[in-house]
């Protein structure tokens, strides 16, 4: 999430169809009618269904050696609730952080290297994991963007929404299909309308929240070797800076990657997921 200079940051509050046309298909070119010849009798209708729930039609057995997950389309969607937190059966070890399926929201402001640090943690985990950008799904709109850097209005605050509903759907189908994700946004922590709040309703309660909050020096400086319109002035990084240190005392893990390459960061990060697996972060 960018914001313009000097654009207000989001506020601290929590068509009929009608009828189509009828459609016309030419006639066939096979052998025309008979003239006089009776039409062929309708086929007879379905019998009403009954009352209770009906299972899938029935599938022909998969080929012998290969089990059903392996066919094509085989997927499986995600169940209605959210994603519970992790509970492990009593006595069992900890979860696996390097095995297990995880849900993670990685925080923090722009130039923070929230995106290249997801993206290389999700391409060497040891299990299939998917990486998902808020901003890289908000750009999937093209004509009529509400760009946040143009000032937070009511467009960019229901695109925004809709971004994050949809990689929310998009974590739980991952995860109900044994993928984990790890997903990235620019979260404040004073503000709800781009607060954990949605990110919870949207995922679950599983989602394991971790902030990425290097300093100032070394955002402005990430951020200079942008380009396009994920650059934001240097006014504004100070300003998201300074906003995202409210997540000091929150209680959610909080890594400071000033002095740590990509992949040392990395490895800090797979620590804390394991940490949180074994006692998860209350937000």
């Amino acid at each position: 999430m960018q914001y313009a200079v000097g654009a207000p940051l989001p506020p601290p509050h929590g068509q009929a169809s009608g009828t189509g046309g009828a459609m016309h298909w030419p006639p066939h070119p096979g052998r025309p009618a008979v003239p006089g010849t009776p039409p062929a009798p309708a086929a007879p209708p379905p019998p009403a269904p009954q009352p209770g729930w009906h299972g899938p039609a029935p599938q022909q057995a998969p080929p012998t050696g290969h089990s059903t997950a392996d066919l094509t389309g085989h997927v499986r969607l995600p169940a209605g609730a959210p994603v519970p937190l992790p509970s492990p059966p009593a006595g069992a070890a900890a979860p696996d952080a390097a095995h297990a399926a995880v849900a993670v929201l990685l925080i923090g402001p722009a130039g923070a290297g929230k995106t290249s640090v997801a993206r290389h943690w999700a391409d060497t985990r040891r299990v299939p994991t998917a990486h998902i950008s808020l901003d890289d799904v908000r750009e999937w709109v093209r004509a009529g963007f509400a760009d946040p850097q143009s000032g937070w209005n009511d467009h960019s605050e229901a695109q925004y929404r809709l971004a994050r509903r949809t990689c929310g759907f998009a974590a739980r189908n991952f995860l109900a299909n044994g993928i984990s994700c790890i997903l990235d946004d620019a979260v404040f922590p004073d503000r709800p309308v781009v607060g954990l709040g949605g990110w919870k309703r949207h995922v679950g309660p599983g989602l394991l929240p971790i902030v990425l909050l290097p300093g100032l020096e070394i955002v402005l400086e990430r951020n200079a070797r942008r380009t396009g319109n994920r650059r934001l002035s240097d006014e504004e990084v100070a300003r998201i800076h300074g906003r995202m240190a409210g997540w000091y005392g929150s209680g959610l893990p909080i890594i400071d990657n000033s002095q740590h390459d990509v992949a040392t960061t990395v490895r800090v990060l797979d620590e804390v997921v394991a940490r949180s697996l074994a006692s998860p972060p209350s937000w």
